[in-house]
Parts: structure tokens; sequence; C-alpha cells
């Protein structure tokens, strides 16, 4: 059955629906609320309309109220809710689609008049487009996060051309260009920083509302805003490939993966409305056969009933809405799912394996501990720092991030001892930097106390004697530790670890961590194999959690693939399933709740629906219950299911 969206202001000349429309992107005319008054304005004329008639009817105040002047009157009540539904009726037929909703709304109402229940057959109508203004204000309010993400797709661009800064649609700036970048605008494409520092809300991309500061030679993406000076940006990627431009790109797409619940309740609605449609007309004329006393107008009063009950409104209207909801919470906590489907698997996920570098740790290189046995500590680092600005290797990088008191040392004759070390002058005195392997080469003594290290030591000799040690290590991410206990505390019954780097240096890591088994000095395809492994094991279901570069291979194959930082992977967009977009490990535990939430309030609103119908189709079969009870059965529990599923915008996790 097909789900249409009714626009109650279809009614309206074509000049106004233009001019208080929110979605043609003009300026409007008249204030928001003029334009929300105006939607609502046929309801609220049809339920002034249905009030006075249904009064006048009770209290009998006007003899003359009889005939053709009531027929008139909820006439007049019924068409500007109506006319709407039977006119989107009619195009479904001529569409070839006679079983829609419309089609039973239709019928059931124009059915009620020509049998006399004016009133019943104006409410069922009015309150069918109320349910239609609720369902549009929760859509649209789900839809807040995609049109925030939406906004920030930047419109102009001033890029250096002919010796000065010229405006530009982005989609026609090339790859190695200078654009400028003024206060308060957004960054129209992404690029390499060539100011010395900026700072930028990424609030839009990550949820983050902290600004993040970037240094000159770093990387900002497309839809920072820029709030402090002018700034200039190298561009590296076209503005169809920008980190914001893939990312908008998978969200307006997400909503198109079904869940398998939905997928299967929009199947369900193809089959079950025709069945209704027939079973009311059987409910309409097989009584004549069986029952002595036959009337055909209470049969096919019965029979509207029927028809009234029985459509699946509150389904297909609230599951999707709850999906939507669900995606638009997570968006809206730095978590983008590329489709509903995912939000169901993420429920049913019970082993979550994750990577190291990157996941759990910064990826950056840290002084760990400072070991001086012949010096003081500061006057070590010299040394030690005066060799390693020869270097241009990660670790060194590291090290030259310590800050000493006093004028710096430097290094004279330095050279490189292949796979060792360096070896040079520094304040006359030979220095050796380097492993355990350049020592024992040069006849220095190295103390056992280093067997036992595990992360990467840098040692030091002056002049022929052992100097003392820095041990180099990746840093924790903040909320490492909460992350596995949040991962835990949803319910995941084992935490794994699969790592490219030293086992020695994972199984520190995993053991800190409190993770259940890990294992390092995998290559890609072993991390592949070990998660294939995993899931041929009978009711495990895989999450694997990467930074998206060398672990695409597993984020494709694992049952939901998580990608770390994604604002920054092109693979990681490409790959995952889900991407954390603030690159905090805690988000995953929260996702798993989002999927979960959204899980149960969907079969919330299903057994709901369901149960509902149920009990009201067999009292109106019966004669039991009236129209109004039909209306409660049909728009009401879908006004239900639909503020059930508004909730999941104002939970938190």
């Amino acid at each position: 059955m097909k789900k249409k969206k009714i626009n109650l202001r279809d009614l309206e000349p074509k000049k106004q629906q233009g001019e208080h429309s929110h979605d043609d992107g003009h300026n409007h005319s008249s204030p928001e609320e003029i334009s929300n008054f105006r939607t609502y304005l046929p309801a609220i004329f049809s339920f002034v309309m249905l009030i006075a008639g249904i009064a006048i009817d009770y209290f009998d105040a006007f003899p003359f109220f009889k005939g053709w002047i009531r027929v008139v009157w909820y006439t007049v009540a019924y068409i500007p809710v109506g006319f709407p539904v039977i006119r989107e009726g009619w195009k479904s037929i001529k569409n070839g689609d006679f079983f829609t909703e419309f089609f039973l709304m239709s019928i059931a109402t124009l059915g009620a008049f020509a049998i006399g229940e004016y009133p019943e057959g104006v409410a069922v109508m009015l309150f069918y487009a109320v349910g239609e203004l609720f369902q549009n204000a929760a859509v649209n309010r789900a839809k807040g996060n995609i049109k925030a993400l939406l906004d920030v797709r930047p419109n102009e661009a001033l890029v250096y051309r002919d010796g000065d800064f010229v405006s530009v649609n982005p989609e026609t700036v090339e790859i190695g260009e200078k654009i400028q970048v003024r206060v308060g605008e957004k960054v129209p494409l992404d690029g390499i920083l060539l100011s010395e520092k900026g700072s930028f809300n990424t609030a839009a991309l990550t949820g983050e509302s902290k600004p993040d500061t970037i240094a000159k030679g770093n990387t900002v993406f497309a839809g920072s805003i820029n709030l402090d000076g002018v700034i200039e940006i190298e561009t590296t990627k076209e503005f169809k490939d920008s980190s914001i431009a893939r990312i908008l790109d998978m969200v307006q797409n997400a909503t198109a993966k079904k869940s398998k619940t939905e997928l299967f309740i929009r199947k369900f609605a193809r089959i079950y409305t025709p069945i209704v449609v027939f079973l009311a007309i059987g409910l309409t004329f097989l009584p004549y056969f069986f029952v002595d006393d036959y009337v055909f107008r209470d049969w096919l009063y019965r029979a509207l009933i029927f028809l009234v009950i029985s459509c699946p409104c509150a389904l297909v209207i609230s599951i999707p809405l709850g999906y939507f909801g669900g995606l638009g919470a997570a968006s809206r906590n730095g978590i983008l799912f590329k489709g509903a489907s995912f939000l169901d698997a993420m429920t049913q996920v019970n082993t979550v394996v994750m990577d190291k570098t990157g996941t759990v740790t910064k990826g950056v290189f840290k002084i760990k501990e400072i070991n001086s046995i012949t010096f003081e500590e500061a006057e070590f680092m010299k040394y030690l720092m005066a060799m390693e600005e020869q270097s241009t290797h990660p670790i060194a990088k590291a090290i030259l991030e310590y800050k000493a008191d006093g004028s710096d040392y430097e290094a004279t004759d330095v050279s490189e001892v292949a796979g060792k070390g360096l070896k040079g002058t520094v304040n006359g005195k030979t220095v050796l930097v380097g492993n355990k392997a350049l020592m024992t080469s040069n006849g220095i003594e190295v103390p056992s106390e280093t067997d036992g290290i595990v992360e990467s030591i840098v040692m030091v000799s002056i002049d022929g004697n052992f100097a003392g040690y820095v041990t180099i290590a990746d840093e924790l991410k903040d909320d490492a530790h909460q992350a596995i206990k949040q991962i835990r505390d949803s319910g995941i019954s084992k935490i794994i670890m699969l790592s490219g780097d030293k086992d020695s240096i994972t199984q520190q890591v995993a053991k800190e961590l409190n993770i259940d088994w890990a294992k390092g000095g995998l290559l890609p395809e072993d991390k592949l194999n070990e998660v294939e492994e995993l899931k041929k094991q009978p009711e495990t279901k895989v999450a694997f959690i990467g930074d998206g570069i060398n672990d695409a291979p597993v984020l494709a194959a694992s049952g939901v693939g998580i990608a770390m930082g994604g604002l920054g992977s092109d693979v990681a967009i490409e790959t995952a399933d889900v991407i954390i977009q603030t690159d905090q490990p805690s988000k995953i535990a929260r996702a798993i709740k989002i999927g979960r939430s959204t899980r149960r309030i969907v079969w919330q609103n299903i057994g709901l629906a369901f149960g509902v119908k149920v009990i009201v189709l067999i009292l109106g079969a019966g004669g039991l219950a009236t129209m109004w009870e039909a209306v409660f059965a049909d728009v009401g529990v879908a006004l239900l299911a639909i503020l059930n599923a508004v909730r999941l915008q104002r939970m938190s996790w």
C-alpha cells in the first residue's frame, strides 16, 4: 500500500501555497505563525462545523436544521478535509493502485453519508486529517538533524585566481587551489590549513559544541564554521568528494535502506488492504443468506466501520517514523547509521571486535616514562632531543614534544646506523640513541630491567656509558575505559581486540582495558580470517570497530561495521555501516542503546495497533462498535503510535 503525504493546503490558491511553503527555498512574505495557521485552517474549520452540527442535533436548538440544510452543513464541514483525500485516492486509482488508505477512507466516509450518518463521516475524515498533520509535524521534527546537516553544505567559495580572491560555486574549485574563509563563514571544501592556526565550530559534523583548534598543515573539513580571523586553505578534494558531501549523501539515502520489519509491514499492507475491502463487501451482503431479519443499512454500516478500523495507518505511519526517529537521534549524538536495517542489526550484536590503534588509542606516540641514570632528567633529555632533531621518525617527534628548561644542545656528525638508531656528537660527547642492538654492538651494558618493557623504548649512551632510556607508547583515548565498561553493561557478552601492532603491546592494552581476548601482529587479511571464524560460531553476531582504512575488509565482512573518525576517512564512509563522527569509542554503546530503543518502540507500536484493531474489528462485525470506536481504533491508535515514536527524539542515552 502506498503511503503518500497529504497537504491540507492543497485547497489554497496556488499563489498562497507558494508563498507559504516551508520547503520552497524562498523568503516567506508572512511570519511562520501565519503559515502554520494556514496549514491547520481546513481542519480547524471542519472541527468547528462538526461540533456546531452535533450540538444543534443534540439540543435540537434549531427546528429547521433538518433535511437538505443538515446535509449541506455536514457536506461543507466534510469538504476541507475530505476533498484532498478523495483526490489522492482518485490519483492512485488512475495509477493502477486501488487499495490505498485514501480509497478506504473515501469509501467509508462517503458510505456513511449515503446512509445518513453525516457526523460520523465528517469525524472519520477530520481525525484522519489531524493524524496526517501530526505525522507531518513528527516527521519534520525527526528530519531536523538531517536538515541541520544539509544547512552546512557551503554554497560559495572565495578562491584565489588572477591575483585576487573571487566568489565562485564550490563545485568549480579544483584540487590544489587556495581558498579564503572569513569569520563566521563555512569552509566550502576539504583542505590543508595554510594559516598559522584556526578555530572551527564542527558541531553540525560531529555533534561536539566545543570549538576545534587546528594548526597549520592540518586538515580542515568542509562544513566547519570559521570562528576566528580570516584563514586560507589549500584544497585537497573536489566538492563532490568532500567528507561533508559524502556524509550528506549517506544520510539522505539512509531512510531508503529499510529494516526487515518495515519492509514486512509494507508488503503486509499491500496484501491486507484488498482482503479487508472484500471482507467488508462480504460483511454487507453475505448475511442476507444467513440472517432472518437482514437489514441492508445495518450491515452496510458495520462494513463501513470494518473499513475504517482496518485501515493500517498506525502501522504504515509509525514504523517508518520510529526508524526515522532513531536515525535522527543517532545523528544528533554524532552517530551516523547508513540505514534503518543497521539500527536493527545493532540490537542483535553480542560480540564486539575492535582494532587498537585509532579506535581505543589516539594513534599518536607520547612519552610514557623517562628513566635517566647518570644525568638530571632535563639534561638527559637535551642530549636525546639534540640527536632526535636529525630524525623524521614518529618516535622522534614524540620525544621532541618534551619541554626542557634552558638553551637547547646541538648535535654534530650525526649518522644513522641502519635498523638500530643514531650516532653523533653533542657537547663534545659521543652519543648513541636507539635500540638494544645498537647498545650491545657498541659494547654497552644494558640493565636487565629493560627486558620486560613492551612499549617502544629509546636507549641512550653518553661517552660509552648507559645514560638511561625513554619509553614511548600510543596514548589511550580519554573515554577508552568508560567505552569498554559501557559496552559490557549494554549486554555484550564478548569483547575482542585484533591489532596490527606488536602482540605484547596489544596484550598490555587489552589487559588495561579488561578486554576478554586479544591478538596482535595481524595483517588486514589476518583480522578478516579471525572475524570469519567468529561468524561460524552459532548465535554469534559480530560488530567490528576500526579506523576504516586498513580495516576496510573486516568492516565490510562483519555483521555491523563501525568506523571511527569517519570525517577523516573516505574508506570508512564507503565501507562501514555505522560511523562514529566524534572519534569517541564510548559512542559505540550509545549506538547499541539507540538501536534497541528504536526496535522496542517499533514493536510497541505494532502490538498496540494490532491489539486494538482486532478487538474493535470483532466488536464492529458484531454490531457492538459504532463509527466513533472505529475512529479511535484507526486514527486514535495512529496518533498514540506517532507520539510513542516521537519519544525517541526526547530520549537520552
